[in-house]
């Protein structure tokens, strides 16, 4: 192999495996899916009827609900958080940033329990 052709596939390769960044839209709508989520499996638990619970065939349905709602609510938040941390820019280190992290994830889980 010539060292020409050894350079341009290590351009090449270089230019392959160049970080993307997702587009901007892209959390926006990760977002809102999220928040629908959280939203449907909470009609969804709100609509139960607890005598329901007697028959364990109708268990699905709620713990379904549960799960999802779970998944997309802790989803959310983590979204939310990392969010907030990208707009202030400031880098924080080992307890600082895990104390900020807490705090910031506790204060989404307030505003997202209060709004269901």
């Amino acid at each position: 192999m010539s060292d020409p052709m050894a350079a341009d596939i290590e351009v090449l390769l270089r230019q392959a495996f160049r970080p993307v960044d997702p587009p901007e839209s892209l959390a926006t709508r990760l977002e809102s899916t999220l928040q629908e989520l959280t939203e449907l499996a909470a009609e969804e638990l709100e609509s139960w009827e607890l005598g329901a619970m007697r028959d364990p065939r109708n268990w699905a349905r709620p713990v379904v609900a549960v799960a999802v709602g779970t998944a997309a609510g802790a989803g959310l938040v983590i979204l939310r958080v990392r969010s907030q941390h990208r707009k202030q820019r400031k880098h924080f280190h080992g307890l600082e940033l895990a104390e900020r992290t807490l705090r910031a994830a506790r204060d989404e889980v307030k505003r997202l329990v209060v709004r269901h």
